[in-house]
This record gives structure tokens, C-alpha cells and sequence, in this order.
């Protein structure tokens, strides 16, 4: 039952990011914006990384049938989804890779005491991790100083999709506990939450990249 709820859950994430890129490419194809760009890349890397993880799943079912997904698969999914946060992280807050509050050092070095291997899948997640986190404090604190009401649906998917990359890497170390499952429809609640301010940018014809003077 917990495999067929994780094929399905990677099946829907799929779906759901693609549904997101797409719209993030009407978008750009409307206004012209370079972070509509850079979230046509994200949520499409997001996607993909989903559909490499369900495709795993597949073909353990159908084929190789050894009760678990190959593990060489999970990391090239989780590598490519690193790639995509990277991207959305950066369109939506991060103007700079390195902050210069030693507030927000600690919080990009904090999870890497959380490495308990040198596995990739625990480094990708770590550094997707990072990215997020840091990404919804800097658009919190966006908000506060302009009081954009998409920033606070943008910083709730941020923080839910690192809270999502948070549980599945502790879903390796209790491989037979609900933590992946839980993390899945996490992120796809994250990612739901960012599809509402991407969502009106066709219609409105906005801009994101002119900033008010």
C-alpha cells in the first residue's frame, strides 16, 4: 500500500510542477520576464525530477520487481529537483548566493551537521534544504518591507518544500516509517501554494522584474 501511495504521490507531483511550468511559460511568453523564465526552468527541473522518481517505481512494479526502487534512480530525481529549487529559490528572493546576516550563515550551515554520510541523496537534500529555507525567511522578510500579499503564499510553499526535503531525508534513516509519504504530499502542497501567484501573471500581464521607484 505504501509503495502504490509513493508511485502515485511522484505520479501527481509530476503533473502538478509541470502544470506550473507551463503556466510559468505562458507567462513569460506574455510579459517577458527573465523570473518567469528562470520559473519556467524550475518548476519544469522540479517536474522532471518527479517523473525520474516515478519512473523508478514503474519500473520496479512491471519490472524488476525487488520490492524497492533503485536507489541510483532516487538520486539522479532528487538531483535534478535540487536544480529546479535552486532556480525557484532564486527568481523569488535570493539576490545574492552568500547572505551577510551571520544569522542566515548558520541557517545554510546548520543542515549540513545533518550529512550523516557521504550519499548523494543526503548532500541533494541538503543543499535543497538550504535553498528553500533561506528562500521563504528572505521572501517573509520581502514581505514585511512591501507588504505583498503573494509573498506570504510564495514564502508558505518555500517552507513547505523544505519542510518536505526535511522529512525525506529523514525517511532514510526510518526507511519503513510514513516520512517519505508525508514529505511527498508536502511538497505538493508547497508547490500548489506557488502556483497561486504564478497562476495570475497571464492574466494581469504583469511584470515582476520593475521594481517600484
Amino acid at each position: 500500500m505504501d509503495f502504490l501511495l509513493e508511485n502515485i504521490l511522484n505520479l501527481v507531483g509530476f503533473l502538478v510542477g509541470l502544470a506550473i511550468g507551463i503556466m510559468s511559460y505562458i507567462g513569460f511568453r506574455n510579459t517577458g520576464s527573465p523570473t518567469l523564465f528562470r520559473l519556467t526552468i524550475a518548476f519544469s527541473s522540479i517536474s522532471l525530477g518527479f517523473f525520474v522518481i516515478w519512473t523508478g517505481y514503474v519500473v520496479e512494479d512491471f519490472v524488476t520487481k525487488s520490492g524497492s526502487v533503485e536507489r541510483s534512480i532516487q538520486t539522479v530525481g532528487i538531483a535534478i529537483q535540487m536544480v529546479g529549487y535552486f532556480f525557484i529559490a532564486f527568481s523569488h528572493s535570493i539576490k545574492s548566493f552568500f547572505p551577510k546576516s551571520s544569522y542566515f550563515r548558520s541557517v545554510i550551515i546548520l543542515p549540513l551537521f545533518l550529512v550523516s554520510s557521504v550519499q548523494l541523496e543526503h548532500i541533494f537534500r541538503s543543499v535543497s534544504f538550504i535553498l528553500l529555507a533561506y528562500g521563504a525567511i528572505e521572501t517573509m522578510l520581502s514581505y514585511f518591507e512591501n507588504r505583498n500579499k503573494g509573498a506570504i503564499s510564495v514564502s508558505a510553499g518555500l517552507g513547505l518544500l523544505a519542510l518536505g526535503e526535511f522529512l525525506g531525508w529523514y525517511s532514510f534513516v526510518f526507511p519503513e516509517s510514513v516520512l517519505y509519504s508525508a514529505s511527498m504530499i508536502i511538497k505538493i502542497g508547497g508547490l500548489i501554494l506557488l502556483f497561486i501567484p504564478v497562476s495570475k501573471v497571464p492574466l494581469t500581464k504583469m511584470k515582476f522584474d520593475e521594481d517600484p521607484k
